[in-house]
């Protein structure tokens, strides 16, 4: 079962949807016990990164949210989702982020339309097992007003793909894979890192290009429950069936 986490920001629906479509078990909350028991979790969200984090905090599901990033399964955040696993942003004043991935969240520079919004290539290089099977340059659907930038989405020249050393400033981070887009400045519209997935764009929202890695992040958590004995959650607590689905 995937866990989308409902903390108030996103269509968590499109993503629900995309995820029954693919005939994966998923299912919306705010519940922390459902995110522990979870075979993997999704981060989803639109809107302003402090607003979020605050959301995050008053619903209890930072801890929860903590624990899906230990790296025991697999978690994909998206869009806002992405951004928050970054140390700060720089929207309306500095915030603090989940700070799993060191680097800053900074609005586009002067010189384009902001907010990115519509189709954009992404040029992934074959290193993400997210873009198994997707072309090269495929182009995925953005909306946002700030990309993250920082010490380990920086100091590579070729448009495509992966940073060879890992982000030195998170101990037992593995090294992280890197996808890329162009708009007015280079930034990272995917990364990777061990069981840690996270894209800028909306798979939900980029028709065959997005199902697709939508369709890889479901063998990807396939591949998990295959591996994965039945036993305690990892709240420590034996594992419960959830309840039926969420109304949207």
């Amino acid at each position: 079962m995937i866990a989308i986490i409902d903390y108030g920001r996103g269509n968590l629906g499109s993503v629900d949807n995309a995820f029954e479509r693919l005939g994966l078990e998923a299912i919306v909350t705010q519940d922390a016990a459902v995110v522990d028991a979870a075979d993997a979790t999704v981060l989803p969200g639109d809107g302003a990164f402090h607003d979020a984090m605050a959301n995050l905090t008053a619903r209890r599901l930072i801890e929860p949210v903590r624990r899906a990033l230990d790296g025991t399964r697999p978690f994909l955040g998206i869009c806002l989702g992405y951004q928050l696993l970054f140390s700060s942003s720089e929207e309306f004043g500095e915030g603090q982020g989940l700070d799993v991935i060191p680097g800053v969240v900074r609005r586009f520079p002067p010189g384009r339309k902001v907010p990115h919004m519509g189709w954009n290539r992404v040029w992934h290089g074959g290193a993400l097992r997210l873009f198994d099977g997707i072309a090269d340059g495929a182009h995925f659907y953005f909306v946002h007003s700030y990309f993250p930038v920082g010490e380990p989405l920086s100091g590579v020249s070729e448009p495509r793909g992966s940073l060879a050393s890992p982000p030195a400033a998170r101990a037992g981070l593995a090294a992280l894979a890197t996808a890329w887009t162009d708009y007015g400045v280079r930034f990272a519209a995917a990364v990777e890192t061990g069981r840690i997935y996270a894209t800028q764009f909306h798979p939900e929202k980029s028709q065959r290009s997005g199902i697709r890695l939508l369709e890889n992040f479901a063998a990807l958590v396939k591949e998990g429950q295959s591996r994965t004995e039945p036993g305690p959650s990892r709240s420590g607590h034996p594992r419960s069936e959830p309840g039926s689905r969420a109304p949207q």
